[in-house]
């Protein structure tokens, strides 16, 4: 068990708020060690989601730590703070223009994929999210892939139909264009994400996440889901 990470997503009045925290280490933090919090708000249009601010902190545990925040507004990325800041060299410069009509990579996990159908619809796959995550402008294309069943033995596991997609990671700025990571996934056609419908609501949100890395694969899933309400979820 390499972490932890609960989110909590509510969505009220046509509006939405998001929050995570969690911790995620190696060799229980001998090696490395690292905890954060991260934040999304918003409104719910017939669109998607429109997010208003986003936040991330994180700390090493040790001397290095971060908070950045993004705003937006008519559309757009408004302002973005980084404490410190760290300059960078050799990045592709991220333009004001790949700045329109974006979303911030919570309201893009847990807020885009919609529909009625709660069988594993597969056409929540067909999207492509514009996200900035306040260094880095990519998009991510979903692509259907199969739909599948889950099935767990734990009553506070999720069990049932899931979508899965095939995703595309397309970096566009904001990153080396040497850096080794950034060209793994450019290239790799094994990126997955597997969305579950959220009972008594139309979102889907990631149940799995698989991504390949240079020496295998990394999983993300999620252990545990509770829905109180007509409209209010958290998953771990």
């Amino acid at each position: 068990n390499l972490g932890n990470f609960r989110v909590t997503t509510t969505v009220q009045e046509g509006g939405y708020q998001l929050r995570g925290e969690g911790t995620f280490s190696v060799l229980e933090g001998l090696i490395f060690k690292w905890q954060g919090i991260t934040s999304s708000r918003g409104r719910v249009t017939d669109e998607g989601p429109a997010p208003s601010s986003y936040a991330f902190n994180y700390s090493d545990g040790g001397k290095n730590s971060e908070r950045l925040r993004i705003t937006f507004g008519n559309g757009a990325v408004q302002q973005v703070s980084i404490i410190p800041k760290r300059r960078i060299p050799g990045l592709f410069p991220v333009r004001r223009e790949q700045l329109v009509g974006v979303i911030d990579p919570m309201s893009g996990a847990f807020l885009t994929a919609r529909s009625p159908n709660p069988n594993g619809d597969l056409s929540v796959c067909n999207q492509m999210l514009p996200v900035f995550d306040g260094r880095s402008r990519f998009d991510l294309v979903l692509k259907p892939k199969k739909r599948v069943m889950v099935q767990n033995r734990s009553r506070s596991s999720y069990s049932g139909p899931a979508a899965v997609c095939r995703v595309k990671f397309v970096p566009i700025s904001g990153y080396r264009p040497d850096d080794a990571g950034i060209q793994h996934m450019k290239q790799s056609n094994e990126i997955e994400v597997w969305l579950m419908p959220v009972r008594g609501t139309d979102m889907y949100v990631p149940y799995r996440i698989v991504l390949p890395t240079p020496v295998g694969y990394g999983t993300a899933v999620i252990t545990s889901i509770k829905v109180s309400g007509a409209r209010r979820a958290s998953v771990d």
